[in-house]
Order: C-alpha cells, then sequence, then structure tokens
C-alpha cells in the first residue's frame, strides 16, 4: 500500500511538473529575451499554451453565447488593468481594452504599425491598403477615401443605391421566406462592384459574390492550411477571387491602350491611370489587393449592420414606430417635384442617426484590429516591447458598463444629448487608418432604413435563432424570415 501512495504521488507531482513545463514555454521563449526591467513592466496576463496560446480559450468564448466570458477570465484573474499580455493568432501580444489606451495605440503612427495575422494578410493581400506603410499606404487612401468617401461622391451614389434598395425591397416581399442577411449582403456587394467595378456586368459580380463568403470565415482563423480548416477553404477562395479579378484587370488594361481617352467609369479606372509624385503606377498585384480588400471591407460591414439595425428596431415596436415617424416626416416636408432622397435630408434624421450608431456599437462589426509595436512603447503605464502585437479591443470598449450602462441594451435614446470622449466609440476605427468606407456605409444603411420603414417590416422565423460571434455576429440562421409590405 504504501508503495502505491509513493507511486500514486510520484506520478502526480511528474503530472504537474510537466504541465508547469508546458504553461512556460511561451513564456521561456518571449518573455525570458526581455530585460528585467522590462519584464516587470509588463501587463499582466497568461501566454497560453505553446504555439496556441490563448487561442482555445477564444475560440471557446466566441462559440458560445457569451463572448465576454472570453476578456472576462483576464479581468477576474488579474483585475481591471485595460491591458494583458496573451499569445493570440501565433504571437505574443498585448489585449488593450482601456479607451485611451485604444486611442493610444490606433493613433501613434510613430509607434505603431500594422500588426494583422498571417491568415489575413495571406487573405487579403500582402500589398491591400491594410498593410502597405508610410507613402504607400498615404498614396493608396487619397486614391480610394475621397471617391468612396466625399460628399460629391456620396451624392453621386445615392441614386443608384435608393434605385437597388427599392427594387430588392420590392422584389423580397414577392420571394417569401428568405435569408435576410444573405439577400443584404447581395445587395451591398451589388453597391460596392458599382463604385469599384461598373463596368464589368453581373457575371464578373456573381463570380466574386460566391467566394467572399469563404474567405472571410479563414480572415480571422489560424492559418491551418490543411482540408477541413476555414484557412484553407478561404485560400482556395481567394484564388479564384485573384483569377476573376487579374481578367478584369488585364481586360480593361487592353481597353485603355485601344482607346486611352475613354472616360473613367469606376474606381478601377482610377487606379490604372494613378501615378504618384515620381510617376510610379500601381502594378496589377497592387490593383487586386486593393480590389480585394474594398470589396469585402465595402459590403460585409454595411450588409450586417443594415441587418441587426431592422431586427433591433422590429424587437422594439415603441422604436420602430418613432424611426418611422421621422422617415415620414422626411417626405412630407419634401419640395415639391423632388424625387428621392437627398444628403441634406438623410443628416437630419436625428432619431435614424441614433439608430445607426446604437447599431454599430451594439454590434461592434469588428471586434479588434491588430496593431504592432515598432519599438518599446509605454501605454497607460504599461510596456508594450517591439514585435509584440497589440490587439485593439472594441467590444470592451463598446461595452464598458461606466460609458454606456446596460450595455448590451440597444437604446438610441442613449444618444440624447450624448457626445461619447475619444476613444469610447470606434466602430470604424480611429486614426490614419479610419475606415475609407464609413461614411459610404452609413449612407447605404440610412437609404435601406428609410425605405424598409415607410413600407415593409421584416418577420423572423426563428426570433430565437442562435448567435454566431466568428468571423462575425450574426443570428446561425442568417435572419430567415419574410418582408412583408404594410402600405
Amino acid at each position: 500500500m504504501g508503495m502505491e501512495i509513493v507511486v500514486g504521488c510520484s506520478v502526480l507531482v511528474g503530472v504537474l511538473i510537466v504541465k508547469w513545463v508546458i504553461r512556460n514555454v511561451n513564456w521561456w521563449f518571449y518573455e525570458k529575451k526581455l530585460s528585467s526591467h522590462m519584464r516587470s513592466q509588463l501587463p499582466p496576463g497568461d501566454l497560453g499554451w505553446p504555439l496556441f496560446g490563448n487561442m482555445f480559450s477564444f475560440l471557446r468564448a466566441f462559440k458560445s453565447p457569451n463572448p465576454e466570458s472570453f476578456l472576462a477570465n483576464f479581468v477576474q484573474r488579474f483585475g481591471r488593468s485595460g491591458l494583458y499580455k496573451a499569445h493570440m493568432f501565433g504571437n505574443p501580444s498585448i489585449i488593450v481594452t482601456s479607451p485611451e489606451a485604444c486611442r493610444k495605440v490606433l493613433t501613434d503612427d510613430d509607434a505603431f504599425q500594422p500588426g494583422w495575422p498571417v491568415s489575413t494578410l495571406d487573405l487579403m493581400g500582402r500589398k491591400s491598403f491594410a498593410n502597405v506603410f508610410g507613402n504607400d499606404h498615404k498614396w493608396q487612401r487619397k486614391l480610394t477615401a475621397s471617391p468612396v468617401n466625399g460628399s460629391e461622391a456620396l451624392s453621386l451614389y445615392m441614386k443608384y443605391i435608393e434605385e437597388n434598395v427599392v427594387a430588392a425591397l420590392h422584389r423580397w416581399a414577392a420571394m417569401g421566406r428568405i435569408e435576410f442577411l444573405t439577400e443584404l449582403r447581395r445587395l451591398t456587394f451589388k453597391i460596392i462592384m458599382h463604385i469599384f467595378l461598373s463596368s464589368e456586368g453581373d457575371h464578373v459580380r456573381e463570380a466574386l459574390e460566391k467566394d467572399y463568403t469563404l474567405l472571410n470565415y479563414g480572415v480571422r482563423a489560424m492559418a491551418i492550411n490543411v482540408p477541413g480548416f476555414a484557412y484553407y477553404h478561404a485560400l482556395k477562395a481567394r484564388k479564384s477571387l485573384v483569377a476573376v479579378l487579374q481578367r478584369a484587370v488585364t481586360r480593361r488594361r487592353a481597353q485603355r491602350r485601344e482607346n486611352p481617352s475613354c472616360p473613367k467609369k469606376d474606381m478601377m479606372d482610377n487606379l490604372l491611370e494613378a501615378a504618384d509624385e515620381k510617376g510610379r503606377r500601381l502594378d496589377d498585384e497592387e490593383i487586386i489587393d486593393i480590389l480585394v480588400m474594398y470589396l469585402n471591407a465595402g459590403h460585409e460591414s454595411s450588409g450586417h449592420t443594415t441587418m441587426w439595425a431592422a431586427v433591433f428596431l422590429q424587437q422594439n415596436p415603441h422604436m420602430f414606430e418613432k424611426a418611422k415617424a421621422e422617415q415620414e416626416e422626411t417626405v412630407r416636408n419634401r419640395p415639391a417635384g423632388q424625387k428621392g432622397l437627398t444628403l441634406k435630408e438623410i443628416r437630419k434624421m436625428d432619431y435614424l442617426n441614433k439608430v445607426i450608431d446604437e447599431t454599430l456599437r451594439v454590434v461592434t462589426f469588428s471586434l479588434t484590429v491588430f496593431r504592432e509595436a515598432k519599438k518599446d512603447v509605454n501605454v497607460c503605464g504599461y510596456m508594450i516591447p517591439k514585435g509584440w502585437k497589440a490587439l485593439v479591443w472594441f467590444r470592451s470598449v463598446h461595452y464598458d458598463p461606466e460609458t454606456w450602462p446596460e450595455p448590451k441594451k440597444f437604446d438610441p435614446s442613449r444618444w440624447d444629448n450624448f457626445t461619447p470622449k475619444a476613444g469610447n466609440f470606434m466602430p470604424f476605427g480611429s486614426g490614419s487608418r479610419l475606415c475609407p468606407g464609413n461614411d459610404l456605409a452609413k449612407l447605404e444603411i440610412a437609404i435601406f432604413l428609410h425605405y424598409f420603414l415607410l413600407n415593409y417590416e421584416l418577420e423572423r422565423e426563428n426570433p430565437a435563432s442562435p448567435v454566431m460571434y466568428l468571423p462575425h455576429t450574426r443570428p446561425k440562421d442568417n435572419c430567415l424570415g419574410r418582408i412583408r409590405r404594410v402600405s
């Protein structure tokens, strides 16, 4: 009996030692090489298991009904420090959760640069807008932001957006049972295709559209290129997208060589003709990576946010009626002879704009963005070592009860006479990498809600459908239901 106890104790001690060694592999690999002074100034946290780091607990939380449990575990173990060390997406990382720290990371371009995971870089493209730095980034932003987001451009796109929204709602009402989110994504993809590739026709749009869902599932996945994993299927989708876009770029270059004076019709023409101050032009890879990123970002966020805004309003009849009354007043006050919305009208829709901002806050389409420290940098009293990733955790900012009482509650009235402090509301990021299509996205959402509120209602088939949080927040059934015309 005594020998059995000794053996049992020895096995237990051995298991504990092995577990301790494994749990400290990442510490030895990443922290031990830092100076003792640097180590003492790191934020509290846990680098997790070798290779996988904290990804198991991250995925477990975000595949559960309570994604906030991931960060809550850090808070419970280490207190409310605002920054936590972790090992995420294959890299030693600092999760940044406080508004002040998030704003510092996003606006300090001298200390931070893009630090997206390998999966994102591979799928969006190494020369995409999201990954280029310095002058190349400024040039690409200058080429694309104003033609997408400027007042003149928005006024130009309004008629096309309106026509397609009205036609889509009419069609959906006649279709009966639909996946509301799927149809909205098709609608917003058609709009962004019009802006970037209007000359390419429906066959190109349909060829691209079918691959973007697979691409999105891999953007935040671990870079495991093995059949059955999201990243593997996303890479295949990327290859297909690039092939379609390469054919379009080649065809458009040939057309412009044959007729150099032909007018510019869309963003691709602008990209083909663009030259910097030294005369350098974008090559095919740069153009394709810009298109891949913009076409993806330009329809996913607006499609999902529009769906949730409609769902939240439908769930709250008094809010629905208040928003509808505002739209009816807009129509009544319209000058005789005016057809369609104007930018001025949309900007005067006080309640609807609060509905949109509240939806952006509650949904938080992008749960985090990735930066990399270019040097050892102090953020709110903690050090982020050079080369480590900084994950700006938007969900924690938008769900902070000190700024947003009852943060999970959808309540547009919280915006009455309230302007959040800098860093407390960042649905489109901040700093020099603020989403260049933010105004376009809000315009699309406002136009859709205007016509939806006036004439339609959403009847969900499964109001209690479970919610998925990866890669973006959505009902598991993609909001299955019917659009009914009510007037």
